[in-house]
């Protein structure tokens, strides 16, 4: 681990990310590869990462808000080096920086076809356009039943030179359980979109659905180009699917503190807010400097693990805003010492995995809710 003393630390492993982005490519080796880095990498840092995967053999970049697409041709990455999809639009946003920036924007309705065309005449450029499908997830994306129209608009902004699609895409609501009959039907309805803008004369560069848990389990979804995210990261999008290990990932953060302090405590003692816990006899607590504030969720209290001095043990009481407590059942670690609150799992430590299970959530909610506060140490070995 990193030797600086921090209070508290997010260690990002970037060989660990560009050989998981290898692993990925080589089960979808005739598809495109886009990385998906909104929500700043899932908290592992979006430009560090976004480079990392681009070396790893990335050719695309996703994200959600027009903002992150904008911060990464900021930071340099030009279109020479990605294609950028940015997907998660609202009326009156910053089509026109995102057209003049060659970020592809997604639209899923008339209004924003419209925005993007209006975009476009006013920036003397071409928009390019992705139309998405909703063929089942429920949230963006265009029913069924509006489809044809938004195809025969898009095709009439592409003969006035505003827009060029390219692409065509939509998402899987259940493809981390296998075997969900919606898997079968979704996929269904993307190939009867796809088909229906072709047919009407639409010629996507990408037609893509296959999200982390598509690229790993369903090759027909491969289609032009798969959107890992999660498993990007070396977490599993769902345990049911399978371990890391079981894909060849690694998780890529690693989240350590250094104990602020360990004091003896005798039987009966209550232990933060609320009193949850009371010493069950005469024992040693240690403080761990981090809590909600810095990410943890407050639902892990009581229940969240982390390994200090070569012993897992288990938040005792609440996870506070900025600190929580451990018994150490009579061991003495020395203040400083390193409390390893989730990472590979190489030395016997808990997994994201974990506590998310400690936490009834996600191992996505877990990495990406790690804060600012949160000092991110970039490793590459």
């Amino acid at each position: 681990m990193n030797e600086t003393p921090l209070r508290v630390r997010a260690e990002i492993d970037l060989a660990a990310l560009r050989s998981n982005v290898r692993a990925l490519r080589a089960r979808a080796p005739r598809a495109a590869f886009m990385a998906v880095v909104k929500a700043d990498a899932y908290g592992h840092g979006m430009l560090p990462c976004a480079r990392a995967a681009l070396r790893a053999g990335a050719t695309w970049l996703g994200t959600a808000t027009p903002e992150e697409a904008l911060a990464l041709r900021a930071a340099g990455i030009g279109l020479d080096e990605a294609r950028v999809l940015c997907w998660l639009w609202t009326p009156g946003g910053p089509w026109r920086e995102a057209i003049e920036a060659d970020i592809e924007v997604s639209a899923g309705a008339l209004w924003a076809l419209r925005e993007a065309a209006a975009a476009a005449r006013a920036a003397g450029r071409t928009a390019r356009v992705q139309l998405k499908a909703d063929t089942g997830l429920g949230r963006g994306g265009c029913q069924p039943a509006d489809w044809p129209e938004l195809v025969e608009e898009s095709l009439k902004a592409e003969a006035e030179g505003t827009v060029r699609i390219t692409g065509i895409w939509s998402h899987y609501a259940c493809a981390d359980e296998p075997g969900h009959p919606s898997i079968a039907a979704q996929s269904a309805a993307f190939a009867q979109a796809v088909a229906y803008a072709e047919d009407a004369g639409l010629r996507p560069d990408v037609r893509h659905i296959a999200n982390s848990p598509a690229t790993l389990t369903l090759p027909d979804a491969h289609y032009d180009l798969v959107r890992p995210g999660i498993a990007m990261y070396g977490i599993s999008p769902s345990p049911e699917l399978g371990s890391p290990a079981d894909f060849g990932l690694r998780p890529v953060m690693t989240l350590a503190a250094s104990l602020a302090l360990v004091k003896h405590a005798p039987e009966g003692h209550g232990v933060s807010y609320g009193h949850h816990y009371a010493t069950p006899a005469d024992t040693t607590l240690g403080l761990v400097p981090v809590g909600y504030g810095d990410g943890l969720p407050r639902h892990a209290s009581g229940r969240g693990p982390v390994l200090i001095g070569g012993k897992v043990r288990t938040v005792a009481g609440r996870i506070a805003m900025d600190q929580f407590v451990v018994d150490l059942d009579g061991d003495e670690p020395a203040p400083g010492d390193e409390a390893l609150l989730f990472g590979p799992g190489d030395r016997g430590e808990p997994t994201a995995e974990d506590w998310a299970q400690a936490a009834d959530t996600i191992a996505y909610e877990i990495v990406t809710r790690i804060g600012s506060r949160v000092p991110r140490v970039y490793v590459d070995e």
